[in-house]
């Protein structure tokens, strides 16, 4: 039998695989699991110079994978103006003040995160605001959930917004009563202004990366999907290639380079055990916080608002359809109860009418499902979809999603009646918008409660709650069935690839509201410690 050169023992493993649920010791080879069993077995199994590591109790889990992220984003945003939980716009303002301070006249200032639904009143800011605190620079500040930028008026000038450009498709640019733009732009209209920005030079950018990944595997990330562009790609073959990418990265397409991908043959799965083609990204709406998700009624307190479709419905089918043909998956943004009818609609409709091509190697997923029609809750398993969601946007969203969706918050972040129904799910963060650390998604997934409590002890919705290892599932082997890596990774079983995480604790078995008091520590990729904390010595 091969001899190992790592051995953790004396603790609970979680494997992830029913087959063996747990066991006290595992046994690793290189880069791959050995074996499971008990404590003296494993050990005899250790190589002579190799490392036995006492767990003292504590557990081990498959690492854990985010299923939906903008990891670029979120990298260079470390670097940016941090808004995130403002609590108003004068404190907004005054970062943005700070950040002006030291930096020369004529360069921008960027950043994101503000959250209007936190702020007295909850209207959106005005250009003239950030002309108060920074008229020398041109300043973009995307909102918490991306879907809204805000721009003061240097910024307008320099990219040559006026009262007589026109909306984007799918996009909106608000005007006030005169005509003239107030400096927000909603979704589609963001992309003029991103278009106008210039990139970062590469360098900088695989430096915001290299210190994202340490952040990420702090939080026992050993995976992402990231949805990004060309140029977060570019990245990340540039630090494979370097053999310095240090999670395994599943990349989708956005939309707009559909065709080049189909040129170049691509096809989703493409790739290695590190970084792999998605699927494509598609936007079906808007968002929530934003009140631009697309929706079936209107929203409670707009009665004229049913949100922005971003892609109409038969638009939506065509590139569902061309991608389908090519091989190429599909991962479409939908928030509103109208939107996801609309994906479920289109995939339907694609998949009876290409019944003979070939399935694409992944499978189609939505990204959010945030609000459902209860007619809608079996359609995604009929039809093989996996559902990609970020439980702390359930927590986050609550008090908002009563105020504007009302009574239909019943069928919102339904995770249990989509498990029910079998749908696979695939659990992220969305960060930005929310934070990076599984254990927090966890949380929110099994109780459906602010790490203050709120809403109280049941949770909000409680019957949509998941189980500790329900919710562990969706970001590990759910993850990876995602990505079409169950075969090698998203459990710890033998012959699997040792990714891993080292928790100061077993949050299978402690008060749920305990697990956001739970610390990684360690995380191993590849069979490589990637973080290892001074308490696991």
């Amino acid at each position: 039998m091969n001899q190992a050169n790592l051995v953790f023992y004396n603790g609970v493993i979680h494997t992830m695989d029913p087959l063996l649920p747990r066991a006290p010791a595992v046994a690793i080879a290189g880069n791959r699991v050995l074996a499971l069993g008990d404590d003296a077995t494993m050990r005899r199994l250790l190589a002579p110079g190799g490392e036995a590591i006492d767990l003292r109790g504590r557990a081990v889990l498959p690492g854990f994978v985010d299923s939906h992220i903008h990891f670029v984003d979120y990298a260079l945003r470390l670097r940016h103006i941090d808004l995130a939980d403002v609590p108003t716009l004068d404190e907004a303002l005054s970062r943005v003040a700070a950040r002006a301070q030291e930096t020369p006249p004529g360069e921008w200032l960027l950043g994101g995160g503000w959250n209007r639904n936190l702020w007295p009143g909850g209207a959106f800011p005005h250009r003239t605001d950030l002309d108060s605190v920074a008229p020398q620079h041109p300043v973009a500040l995307k909102s918490k959930d991306c879907h809204v930028i805000w721009l003061n008026s240097r910024a307008l000038e320099g990219i040559g917004i006026t009262a007589q450009t026109p909306d984007p498709p799918g996009g909106e640019i608000e005007r006030d009563a005169t005509g003239e733009p107030t400096g927000i732009f909603k979704e589609n209209a963001v992309k003029l202004v991103e278009e106008a920005i210039a990139r970062p030079p590469m360098e900088t950018l695989l430096s915001a990366v290299r210190e994202g990944m340490v952040h990420a595997h702090r939080a026992g990330l050993v995976g992402i999907h990231d949805c990004e562009d060309e140029y977060a790609l570019s990245a990340f073959q540039l630090l494979h290639r370097q053999k310095a990418l240090d999670l395994r990265v599943l990349m989708h397409i956005p939309v707009k380079n559909l065709e080049a991908a189909i040129q170049l043959g691509l096809r989703s799965g493409y790739g290695d055990e590190f970084l792999r083609i998605g699927g494509v990204k598609i936007f079906a709406d808007g968002a929530l916080g934003s009140r631009t998700a697309a929706m079936l009624e209107p929203y409670e307190d707009e009665p004229h608002n049913r949100g922005i479709v971003v892609t109409p419905p038969a638009e939506l089918r065509h590139l569902i359809s061309t991608a389908h043909q090519a091989g190429l998956s599909v991962a479409v943004h939908a928030i509103g109860d109208a939107a996801n009818r609309a994906v479920l609609d289109a995939l339907q409709a694609v998949t009876q009418q290409s019944q003979r091509a070939p399935a694409p190697a992944l499978p189609h997923r939505i990204e959010h499902v945030q609000l459902l029609h209860p007619a809608d809750v079996p359609r995604l398993a009929q039809l093989g979809v996996v559902a990609s969601m970020q439980p702390l946007h359930a927590t986050s969203d609550m008090e908002i999603a009563e105020a504007h969706w009302g009574a239909r918050s019943r069928w919102s972040y339904a995770w249990r009646s989509l498990l029910q129904a079998g749908t696979p799910l695939a659990f992220g963060s969305d960060c930005p918008v929310e934070p990076l650390e599984p254990l927090r998604g966890i949380h929110a997934a099994v109780t459906r409660r602010r790490p203050d409590g709120a809403p109280g002890e049941e949770g909000w919705y409680p019957e949509q709650r998941l189980t500790v290892a329900e919710a562990v599932r969706a970001y590990t082997r759910g993850a990876t069935y995602a990505a079409g890596q169950e075969d090698s990774t998203g459990s710890i079983t033998p012959g699997k690839l040792a990714d891993l995480v080292v928790l100061s604790r077993d949050i299978f078995a402690c008060d749920p509201m305990d697990i956001l008091d739970t610390e990684v520590l360690a995380t191993m990729v590849d069979g490589r410690f990637v973080y290892r904390a001074a308490a696991l010595d």
